[in-house]
């Protein structure tokens, strides 16, 4: 069978499809939902979980206007409706209305916060739709009057001949107060840097954390009583910026452990979540998930076989396999992260001002990311719908050495370069285990490759202009 065809409305994210119905003396066959050419004609996958069906036995019975917080896909099994929605979503379009009169041949996408409503115009007419959340006792939602004047609906049968439910006939009139809210943005990980980042460009968001604090909730995803607690279906967005970053750390029995439930677990559990409820993940990933020895230019790709070396590594790149499970994520993959918070460059800056004159590896060779620009970068794919899958983000401008950018630090903080000397990684790791402490592997060449985030319309701003804002 050929491709249905869709329409757009004045509702935005309402859509009509004609469906490709074959009649012969039999009756009629049609494809009522196929996912891969309902892709194909712009229906956003919207992950039906429910099927339902309402029979109305005579002409004239009229559905209220009801605004369900879900997605709907509805369609005809037998007879003929006029169909009326109206924009109920806080917003320009809020009481925006389009109305259609449909047969078995047509479907429509309703939009979570459109309200939904039809007058039967035959006997025997089965409405059937499609929806992608459950049902839950206590669910509240906006309904709207079927003669509201504000919205001036033209029934075809006069509503005071038609048949309408009590609860129905007593539904209110056009109150922008009841407006339904778009889903929500959920932060975890919100009291780390980037979480802090995130939480500035998103002040509306809720915030969850291992430990609760600054008007952030304690949530362990490791809990599995907890996690089932929590209402996931509120959520469009879930921004992961948790991570057990203690690299050496990781090396211990007891920094294993929390590795992997931070790093790898706790994604996995997002990714699941994000299969169920159907938001948008991200989730923020390490350059340690490559072991260094990709060419400086370009400097490792997105595509590139994961290569981890140490255990924070390895369980990095175990939680950017589990969510590349999720169908709506990006892997935002990043190095150097500099914020809000306790990091390399603040070290730097401190011992500067302390007159210290610090010896730092000069063989590893990166790019920092602030976490201003992984807020800038992660909202511009959203802005610009770029394909789901694994980004490389950090700052650009040339790669640097670690005593390369503590030497910038140094300049800037009114010392001079030479007062910062280097050491091989090999040197540091030997005096760090003679003092009988973990050491962890680290890749030599952390620099990522920026080009695909390029192409999507991004320029990363320069490293060294971001240290001059962020110093200042």
């Amino acid at each position: 069978m050929s491709l249905p065809s869709l329409e757009t409305t004045a509702i935005p994210g309402l859509v009509v499809v004609r469906l490709d119905r074959r009649d012969d003396d039999r009756g009629f066959f049609k494809e009522n939902w196929q996912r891969e050419k309902m892709l194909a004609i712009g229906l956003p996958d919207f992950g039906p979980v429910q099927n339902n069906v309402s029979f109305n036995s005579d002409r004239g019975v009229t559905r209220g206007i009801h605004t369900e917080p879900w997605d709907k896909f509805i369609s005809l099994a037998t007879g003929r409706i006029f169909g009326a929605w109206v924009d109920m979503r806080q917003g320009d379009t809020f009481g925006a209305t389009f109305t259609l009169e449909m047969d078995t041949s047509v479907a429509v996408f309703v939009p979570r916060g459109v309200g939904n409503s039809y007058q039967v115009l035959e006997d025997a007419t089965a409405y059937t739709y499609l929806v992608n959340d459950h049902w839950r006792p206590g669910v509240t939602y906006p309904a709207l009057a079927l003669g509201d004047p504000t919205v001036a609906i033209d029934w075809p049968i006069p509503l005071s001949e038609a048949i309408i439910s009590e609860k129905d006939q007593n539904s209110p009139t056009l109150d922008p107060s009841t407006a339904m809210a778009p889903k929500k943005t959920l932060i975890v990980g919100a009291l780390g840097q980037l979480g802090r980042a995130l939480f500035a460009a998103h002040p509306d968001a809720d915030r969850v954390d291992l430990f609760a604090g600054e008007g952030v909730t304690a949530l362990d995803l490791t809990d599995s009583a907890a996690v089932a607690a929590w209402p996931w279906h509120q959520y469009a967005v879930v921004l992961n910026a948790a991570a057990y970053t203690a690299v050496d750390a990781a090396e211990t029995t007891e920094g294993r452990v929390a590795a992997w439930a931070a790093n790898a677990t706790g994604p996995a559990t997002l990714a699941r979540l994000a299969r169920e409820h159907g938001f948008t993940l991200v989730h923020y990933s390490s350059d340690y998930v490559f072991d260094g020895t990709a060419p400086l230019d370009p400097g490792h790709v997105e595509d590139e076989p994961l290569s981890p070396l140490g255990v924070y590594a390895q369980s990095k790149a175990a939680g950017d396999l589990a969510v590349g499970l999720a169908p709506r994520h990006y892997v935002v993959r990043t190095s150097w992260v500099i914020g809000d918070g306790k990091n390399f460059v603040r070290t730097m800056q401190a011992l500067a001002d302390k007159g210290v004159s610090p010896s730092v590896v000069d063989d590893q060779v990166g790019r920092l990311a602030f976490t201003d620009e992984l807020v800038r970068a992660t909202r511009h794919l959203f802005d610009t719908g770029a394909a789901f899958g694994t980004y490389n983000v950090s700052n650009g401008g040339a790669p640097m050495s670690w005593r390369e950018i503590a030497q910038a630090v140094f300049e800037r903080s009114g010392r001079s370069a030479d007062d910062v000397s280097g050491t091989s990684t090999t040197a540091y790791a030997e005096g760090v285990l003679a003092q009988g402490n973990p050491f962890a592997p680290r890749p030599l060449n952390s620099a990522l490759s920026l080009e695909k985030i390029r192409a999507t319309g991004f320029e990363p701003q320069d490293a060294l202009v971001a240290l001059d804002r962020y110093l200042a």
